[in-house]
């Protein structure tokens, strides 16, 4: 249902609208783990000070549900519940919490965690992936065993981003207002509602405000930077769904096209994957990288895939195994991403060399064999069907395989969605001017998000910013070897960058790279590797294990330094718009981000 208050926060013109009725953190004094390798662990150290003591509230849980935000600028609020929970109870943590659910105008669900004894005075917001649709409050990303985040230090919140619906397919889309709120506001007005709810219920705001995500999340955390530069002083921006309109629109499209056969079925199943696989470590991977199943520095593999096409008359078999030439097709466009009849990228990336025993799933289905069971498959017609307008209008019929990949259709739906739901602007100085500091990072084996994308806006920001060196002192860029979409897949995937981001903020302290962990089935690590910052990779120099951490450096990759990505669209400033009501009309203005 609508929470039928007025909300300013779309306002045109100047003139006021119309009424219409949702992955880890660390402590304030917990201090880094400082290894032989110097690499930057956290979470290594118990909470102590605030942690444990804590700051108390000033007035009761279920006094907490009688704040009026109703006239919260910028974020009308009504809070429907404040309910006390044991840490039993808490899904984000355990400790004891109070419970608040609310509603941020027009319709965003929200639930906020106030610590009841351990506050230590931050805030933390977890951001919510794919079409989000659901309060997804729990264990934030990125902070594997971080002690601020298990020890209950922050007020932790996330929403829906405005709608109600879990996956890909989002209808409520078709209501601009909601549409708008998802692309770019959402994550604005819960930080000022949670802040102000925070501030009366311990008798101040937050010291310092944090938000964590990935994917979806990860786009939501750039809006955060580029849009709203002081709402947060450290933000978390994991595999980002930045490049919103082209990832979902022919990306993902692309991607299924590829894969179906004439009659629907998968031309690259499953059981391709760990051969193909296999092929790509042996033509590129060191001796480190085949012992270990992943590649180190995937960017400078260029194999090609008509190396193992099936000779005349020969038929894969597992011993022997060989490409189809539909198959070497098929894998070529993974590799080459979304392209018109010129040749020209209409997504800033494509399938990263390595990464093929993650396409289960994303681009092979994983059950049967027809491709509309991949996830590819199903955003791509999603995408079309509820997400982008290149007309104004939905089209509920269109599926991927109507997807043409055209120069006249990309600059029609970038026209018609970029400036609401892309998060590309490379231009961070109001966030770096605030004092800001920004983690991104990407799974190097990602195969929903690929990390081109990612490494080519990074690289948009350095030029913008004054070169690596001056973009350094407020944003890195970490890629994880061998690791999936937001975690998983071959290489160490756990990790803790909300630690390194909190203690940039609070203490200076940037961090020099990040300590990943591998975890067997038993629950013990198995592997430990440091990440280095764009473009350095880790390279085993020392004869050491390759799954110990202390047996790498730095190493520069030419390949990551050199990646220059050309396509249809480009990384800059002024894109943004924002919309409202104006006289009962909906109108979409160019966006004032005050620079």
């Amino acid at each position: 249902m609508r929470f039928s208050i007025a909300t300013d926060e779309h306002a045109a013109d100047g003139v006021a609208p119309r009424r219409r009725r949702r992955w880890p953190v660390v402590t304030a004094v917990a201090a880094a783990a400082t290894l032989a390798a110097g690499l930057y662990a956290g979470g290594s150290e118990a909470a102590s000070g605030p942690a444990a003591s804590g700051i108390a509230p000033v007035q009761t849980c279920a006094q907490a549900q009688g704040i009026n935000l109703l006239s919260l600028a910028g974020a009308n609020t009504q809070i429907t519940s404040a309910t006390a929970v044991t840490a039993a109870d808490n899904p984000t943590g355990k400790w004891d919490a109070c419970e608040v659910q609310g509603i941020i105008a027009p319709e965003t669900h929200f639930t906020l965690y106030l610590p009841t004894t351990t506050y230590a005075g931050e805030y933390l917001q977890e951001g919510c992936g794919g079409g989000c649709g659901s309060v997804g409050t729990g264990e934030p990303a990125a902070a594997y065993d971080c002690a601020q985040s298990t020890a209950g230090n922050f007020a932790v919140a996330a929403d829906d981003e405005g709608h109600e619906g879990d996956g890909f397919t989002v209808m409520a889309f078709q209501d601009p207002e909601l549409r708008a709120v998802f692309g770019y506001s959402s994550e604005h007005q819960l930080a000022l509602a949670s802040k102000a709810i925070i501030k009366a219920f311990y008798g101040s705001a937050p010291s310092d405000s944090y938000f964590d995500g990935c994917s979806d999340g990860g786009r939501e955390a750039l809006i955060e930077a580029q849009r709203y530069p002081t709402d947060f002083n450290g933000i978390v921006a994991g595999s980002p769904a930045s490049v919103q309109t082209e990832l979902n629109a022919f990306e993902e499209a692309w991607n299924a096209q590829a894969n179906t056969a004439a009659d629907g079925t998968a031309i690259i199943a499953n059981a391709d994957l760990a051969p193909l696989h296999d092929a790509v470590l042996k033509a590129c991977g060191s001796a480190t990288d085949v012992a270990l199943g992943y590649l180190s520095d995937p960017l400078a593999c260029k194999w090609n895939p008509a190396g193992i096409a099936c000779k005349t008359g020969q038929t894969s078999t597992a011993s022997d195994y060989c490409l189809t030439a539909a198959q070497v097709e098929t894998v070529n466009k993974l590799y080459s991403g979304p392209t018109d009849a010129q040749g020209q990228l209409l997504y800033p990336g494509y399938e990263v060399r390595g990464s093929e025993l993650n396409w289960a799933g994303w681009i092979v289905p994983f059950g049967g064999n027809q491709e509309t069971g991949a996830l590819d498959a199903n955003i791509g017609t999603s995408a079309w069907q509820s997400w982008v307008t290149p007309t104004g209008t939905f089209d509920g019929g269109a599926t991927y395989m109507d997807v043409k990949f055209t120069k006249q259709n990309f600059e029609k739906l970038t026209a018609a969605n970029d400036g609401e739901l892309d998060a590309t602007d490379p231009n961070l100085s109001a966030f770096e001017k605030a004092g800001g500091k920004l983690i991104l990072w990407a799974g190097y084996a990602d195969p929903a998000i690929n990390p081109a994308g990612t490494i080519s806006y990074y690289q948009a920001v350095t030029k913008t910013m004054g070169g690596l060196a001056a973009t350094e002192k407020f944003a890195k860029l970490y890629l994880l070897p061998g690791v999936a979409h937001c975690g998983g897949g071959q290489g160490p995937s756990d990790f803790d960058a909300l630690t390194a981001v909190t203690q940039w903020v609070t203490k200076g302290q940037a961090p020099n790279s990040l300590l990943t962990t591998l975890t067997g089935q038993s629950g013990n690590v198995t592997a430990t590797r440091p990440v280095y910052a764009y473009p350095y990779i880790a390279a085993d120099t020392t004869g050491g294990s390759p799954t110990e951490a202390a047996s790498y450096t730095p190493k520069l990759s030419t390949a990551e330094q050199n990646l220059n990505v050309q396509w249809l669209g480009s990384f800059r400033s002024g894109y943004e718009t924002v919309s409202g009501w104006v006289n009962g009309q909906w109108v979409t203005r160019p966006a004032d981000l005050g620079r």
